[in-house]
């Protein structure tokens, strides 16, 4: 008997989680598309939750704003991304050099409509740099698998990384005051490697 509601309690936390999943999932989704046929600043909180089928308050259980919501569509996959090519990269390589590697590959693609979209508007600009912080779970992960280090180490360390990809993609992507998206001539690779170099030590 104990067994059994055991088990159904674990099944309950299970669908649930996965609701929540899918529900963010639509309003990202959701969010991103009325961005993209009405442009950032015309779209409305609760335009995105009736487009997700959800009520303006549920949306507020997951987004704070308009901006994280629009963000979040094109940001979706990206922490899996980083974590599936961190765990991918070969065992011997400097763990800094997978780290490099596994943000390089997420983000030397050439700016979609989305992506062009999300950098010429201010406020999107500031929460799609920002949402590097997504990506701290699987690398502090990672970092604590390759160097041993505690949780609270591989945390703050994981921390550290976010925070110099952050800065090394806004180096990348050069805004001008007009809005436009001016993609140096240095690759965003190169300016992961500078950034993200610094940690080397740390990482090791």
């Amino acid at each position: 008997m104990i067994v059994s509601q055991q088990l159904s309690t674990v099944i309950a936390v299970g669908l649930r989680e996965r609701k929540k999943t899918e529900t963010r999932a639509a309003l990202a989704a959701a969010a991103l598309r009325l961005a993209l046929e009405k442009g950032a600043d015309n779209v409305r909180v609760d335009e995105i939750a009736e487009a997700a089928n959800v009520s303006p308050r549920t949306y507020n259980n997951y987004f704070a704003s308009r901006d994280q919501a629009i963000v979040a569509g094109i940001t979706a996959t990206r922490a899996l991304a980083v974590a599936s090519a961190l765990r991918s990269r070969p065992a011997d390589e400097p763990l800094v050099e997978s780290i490099i590697a596994a943000f390089a590959e997420q983000y030397r693609e050439p700016p979609s409509e989305a992506l062009a979209l999300i950098t010429s508007t201010p406020s999107l600009r500031e929460a799609y740099l920002d949402s590097t912080s997504s990506m701290e779970p699987p690398i502090a992960s990672v970092i604590s698998d390759r160097t041993g280090k505690d949780p609270l180490g591989a945390a703050v360390l994981a921390a550290a990384v976010s925070a110099a990809a952050r800065i090394a993609v806004r180096r990348w992507v050069d805004l001008r005051p007009s809005g436009l998206v001016v993609v140096p001539a240095a690759s965003v690779e190169d300016h992961l490697r500078e950034a993200i170099g610094h940690l080397a030590p740390a990482l090791r």
